[in-house]
């Protein structure tokens, strides 16, 4: 299929509808409910004593451990993804790379299966392969993006797949939950067997749908002068692409942008969950229910948040939305400072739902329409943003685990993103303002 193509770039965009109940089921929804009942101490009326885990003979704080587990996961993906996205580009195998690791992740949310105190590093372990695997897939996926949209469409084919994403992974999840609430219904003595039931679920769908994206998605032609090590030959590429990226201002400024106001949103994603776990007063209101209805709030708002976002960058241009959304950002982040009460913490969601579409579609399709049109190394290019994404989260999740250890208060780490948001807003007021950007 040629590129434009409608039914190619729909089926591009199905991967998100794949992958995304990873970051729902695994990162958002039912694991950190799953990991939180496992590792916090709580007294007959609800109140917590201790969240403190041991391990490799030290002691944690719950929050802390998986924020550092994250961050590992993160500074793999650092290393790994420049260099294979180089060799996919001289090789024309990024088709390959993104299955290898969509199956890895697959491995990992199936291993989830087993995660227990008794051997917490094997669990810990199955949640690394998840997000190695599920975000190394995401570099050479994103990379087909201008290699299967022109220029006009990436806009509206970026929200298509988050759109598509946010859909497919309330569905599955609204399946997980029905069987864990019902849990006796379906002859189940306890809520574990059927919530890691769904951590398998979360790998057979994620593995099936994607192969409807594969059927797709081309083969990409290698280089013609493909001799040679292909390490070395996958450092020149990136080398390559660095130089482009750096010759060029608009190109590099919003990198720069982008790694600040990212590494607030993903931490912000990763954490929300835990943060509602232990902040939230619930009284008598059933934390699960309160958190998951939560997360499929922020989902189906999310969608509209997607759309909205393209719609308005037809009209403002991507780089003046970008930052209006970061600027609704640090206001949410105020906001979420002071909330205790479960109706504050639905209010919060609403508006994070409808800016957390928004800066994830835009954020993607601006820089795909940063790359040349001609330019073929469209993997070294996007593995330049994951990367920059990545590096964001390492810091940011690093960040957020020693303030909640330091401090025993996760909320302080709320001011912390806050004023990322307000240094990502400067930077990209710094990048200038040109062609149809």
């Amino acid at each position: 299929m040629k590129k434009g193509n409608k039914k190619l770039i729909f089926a591009w965009a199905f991967y998100d509808w794949a992958n995304s109940v990873y970051s729902l089921v695994i990162t958002s929804a039912i694991f950190p409910l799953f990991y939180g009942a496992l590792t916090i101490v709580k007294d007959e009326e609800g109140n917590m004593i201790s969240d403190q885990v041991d391990f490799l003979g030290m002691s944690f704080n719950n929050d802390a451990l998986i924020s550092y587990t994250t961050a590992l996961a993160f500074i793999c993906i650092v290393i790994l993804s420049p260099l294979l996205s180089g060799i996919a580009d001289f090789n024309g195998k990024k088709k390959s790379f993104m299955k290898f690791f969509n199956y890895l992740g697959v491995a990992g949310c199936i291993g989830l299966y087993w995660f227990n105190l008794e051997f917490l590093w094997l669990g810990l372990l199955f949640y690394l392969f998840g997000l190695i695997g599920f975000w190394g897939s995401i570099v050479f996926y994103n990379s087909y993006l201008p290699d299967i949209a022109n220029k006009d469409q990436q806009d509206q084919a970026s929200a298509k797949g988050f759109a598509l994403g946010y859909i497919g992974s309330v569905i599955l999840l609204i399946i997980c939950l029905i069987m864990i609430l019902n849990y006796a219904a379906f002859g189940f003595e306890s809520k574990s067997t059927p919530t890691r039931i769904s951590f398998i679920l979360t790998g057979i769908w994620w593995l099936g749908f994607s192969q409807y994206t594969y059927f797709y998605l081309p083969y990409l032609e290698p280089k013609k002068n493909n001799s040679g090590s292909l390490i070395y030959s996958g450092y020149e590429e990136v080398k390559k692409v660095f130089l482009k990226i750096k010759d060029n201002p608009q190109f590099y400024r919003y990198l720069i942008a982008f790694f600040v106001y990212s590494m607030a949103v993903q931490t912000i994603m990763l954490v929300a969950t835990y943060f509602g776990v232990k902040e939230i007063k619930w009284g008598e209101t059933d934390a699960t229910k309160g958190l998951i209805t939560s997360i499929l709030l922020i989902q189906l708002v999310a969608i509209a948040g997607a759309f909205l976002a393209a719609k308005l960058a037809k009209k403002y241009s991507n780089i003046w939305v970008l930052i209006g959304i970061n600027i609704i950002w640090v206001f949410i982040c105020f906001y979420a400072f002071l909330i205790e009460s479960p109706i504050q913490f639905y209010i919060t969601a609403f508006f994070v739902g409808l800016v957390m579409g928004g800066i994830q579609s835009l954020s993607r399709s601006t820089y795909s329409k940063m790359i040349p049109k001609k330019e073929k190394d469209t993997t070294s290019f996007f593995s330049f943003f994951d990367v920059t994404e990545k590096l964001g989260i390492i810091i940011g999740m690093l960040l957020y685990g020693s303030i909640a250890q330091i401090t025993g208060n996760v909320r302080n780490a709320i001011i912390f993103l806050s004023l990322i948001f307000i240094c990502g807003i400067i930077l990209l007021m710094r990048v200038p303002k040109k062609n149809d950007i």
